[in-house]
Parts: C-alpha cells; structure tokens; sequence
C-alpha cells in the first residue's frame, strides 16, 4: 500500500482503489493531482497535551495522548501547520468536493477560523455526542462529551456538492438526521491493539461516525482522501462502502495496521452497508410556450406574483409583459426581484374561478395528461 517514490498520474487514481502513503502529508498532498478528490475527511492533531500527569480516583495513571505527532511549540506553530494543511487539501478536492473536519475544544475554534480564512464555505458544525466519554477525574469542570465536526465545500459559489439526504433519513429510522451524532467512543473488538495488548492509536475513530461522514457526502466509487490517516479508519470504512480511498500517515507503525486492516476487509460482507440515494425521476421538460400552445393559457391572459403587487400579460411565444420588460417568466421575476435567478414557476400566480393559484399547477395538469 506504500510508495516512497510517490507518483501520481490520472490512472493511478483509478487502478489503485486502496493505497496508504507514509510520510508527511503536506508533502504528499502537493504530489496528488489538482482536483483529483471527491471528499476529504481529515482527523489533524488536537494540540491537546496533558501539562501534567493525570490519574483516576483508585490511582491508576490516565493515558493521555503523549504522541509526538501532536506537540506543538505554540498555537502559532500549529495555525501555521494547519494553514499549510488546508490549503494543499483545498488545491486537490474537486469542484464539487467537500472536506470534514474534527476536532474538540482545543483546537476546532482554530482550525474553523482558517478555513474560513481560506475560502472554505462551512455547511455544517455536527456535534459528536459521546455516549462513553471518559470522566473529568480532577472534578473541576464539565466532562467533556462532544467533538465537533466541520463540513465545508471549496467556496461560498460552490453550487454543487453530493449530500445524500434520503441516505441519512434510513440511518435515522425515516427521519431527517441532525446535527447531533450520538455515537459511542471505539471500545471493545473494534479497537485495535498492540501485541500487548494496550491501544495501538491513542485517538482511534469508530467506524459508525466516517461511515455517517462518507454515506452522506460521497458516492459509490468516489476517492475520499484522510492526510492523517492513523489506525486507517476511514479507509477500511470507504473500502467496506465501495468507494475509494487514500490514506496519508507519517507514523509508519500505523501504516502497517492499516494495511492489515484493509487486507482483512472483504466488500462482499458488507453489501448491507452500501445504501444509496434514490434516483431522482426525471421530470418532463415543458415551457411556457408549449402551455400557451396547447392551450394551457391564452395569449393575453394576465398573470400576477402572490401579493398581487405586480402582474404581467402571457404573449404568444410564452414570454411575459409588463412595465419591468419583456422576457421569460424567470427572467422578469428575477428583475422583479433585483436577483440573479427566479423561478417564475412558483413566481407566478393565475385566478382559477376566484382561487389563486401557482402557475406551476397548470404545468402539473399538462405533465400528467402527456405522461400518463
């Protein structure tokens, strides 16, 4: 899954669906093509190192994390580090791609000013609901239960981005999901250890979260990339999910647990796993001409906007007239509305025997008589 040499090519993306690259990511992140990604998650350094030695009340002594990969000299370091981070992430993702983010109080706060900083367009702030969180031992403030994900797309003008709405809506039993996950910390069979049997990463994802983060926001066969790819889960979460992934990890220990992670995974045992957004019936296109032509409406038939503070008349091509100009039902609307865009259909309103109704109701009548 490794490469030291690190080429990339438009076919490598594409043959090599699972691959692990061991060194530093920003390093890495300049190596891969320019909007090469559909999604990114990345799980960056916390910055979170315990000044002092912390222990429960019957004296045994807390892990914290001690890594090296998460010191920094100071909070300038670190918003240096991760303004070099983001932009290389923000140089790779797509057009149309999004990018998550996690953290906890540390260091989120940071991070959410940068990427605002950088152009990213933040969607959402979902909040990570521990349902295990591990006890303030000292007693002197809350616990801390939440870590805070941020979902952003490249830019404010990003008009597309995959969210697969009917997806989340079957993992939350019919309803539609929030911005709240309550999901337990990793415990048990699914925390990978070391041969002595302590925890291999000291900040180990579960698998229901990147699952939630790559079903919402990706598509099947989509290449996700993770810059700090620790333990691998989101990428043995994207393989089980049929879809693509690289991973980024310094730590070369790591790198090997995700390789075997990955090895051991078998997609056919997770069919059950791969929801899907369900295709959206293609309407029939109609204009308003071909309504005037069939009869829909008369030429000179008046339409007005639901205050009745504006109106215009129907013309024989389906265009509209009023004292703003001539044009189509959107475009008037639009000029009406001093915006760049309308949608004249549910602009629009006609009188129907003393009820006023959208005009999109006639296009309605005509798409089930011509559709059956």
């Amino acid at each position: 899954m490794s490469d030291e040499k690190l080429i990339f090519s438009s076919n490598d993306l594409i043959e090599k669906k699972y691959r692990i690259y061991n060194g530093d990511c920003i390093d890495i992140l300049k190596k891969i093509p320019k909007k090469s990604i559909d999604l990114i998650f990345a799980d960056p350094p916390y910055n979170l190192q315990l000044k002092n030695e912390l222990y429960r009340p019957n004296q045994t002594k807390v892990n914290g994390v001690s890594d090296e990969w998460d010191k920094f000299s100071s909070n300038e370091e670190y918003d240096k580090f991760t303004i070099e981070w983001l932009s290389a992430c923000h140089e790779v993702m797509k057009d149309d791609a999004t990018i998550w983010v996690i953290g906890s109080y540390h260091n989120i706060f940071r991070v959410g000013k940068i990427m605002m900083d950088l152009g990213f367009w933040i969607l959402n702030d979902v909040q990570w609901y521990k349902t295990n969180p591990m006890p303030n031992f000292r007693g002197v403030r809350f616990t801390n239960a939440t870590e805070t994900l941020i979902w952003a797309k490249k830019s404010e003008k990003q008009k597309r981005y995959t969210f697969n709405h009917n997806v989340m809506k079957q993992l939350n039993g019919g309803k539609q999901m929030t911005s709240v996950w309550s999901i337990p910390l990793c415990t048990g069979s699914e925390r990978i250890k070391d041969k002595n049997g302590k925890k291999a990463h000291s900040t180990q994802k579960p698998e229901e979260l990147l699952k939630r983060v790559i079903l919402s926001s990706s598509k099947e066969g989509d290449l996700i990339l993770d810059p700090f790819c620790g333990s691998g889960t989101t990428c043995a979460v994207a393989k089980k999910l049929n879809r693509r992934a690289i991973g980024i990890e310094k730590e070369v220990k790591y790198v090997e647990i995700s390789k075997q992670r990955l090895t051991k995974i078998n997609t056919e045992d997770y069919k059950h796993l791969q929801l899907k957004e369900p295709e959206k019936k293609s309407l029939q296109r109609v204009s308003m001409g071909e309504l005037v032509k069939k009869g829909y409406f008369k030429v000179g038939d008046r339409i007005f906007t639901k205050n009745k503070k504006y109106s215009a008349i129907i013309l024989d091509n389906g265009n509209i007239k009023n004292d703003v100009g001539v044009g189509s039902i959107h475009k008037i609307g639009a000029m009406i509305k001093e915006s760049e865009s309308c949608n004249g259909w549910m602009f629009w309103c006609y009188n129907d025997g003393g009820n006023v109704k959208l005009i999109d109701e006639k296009r309605k009548k005509y798409r089930i008589k011509n559709t059956g």
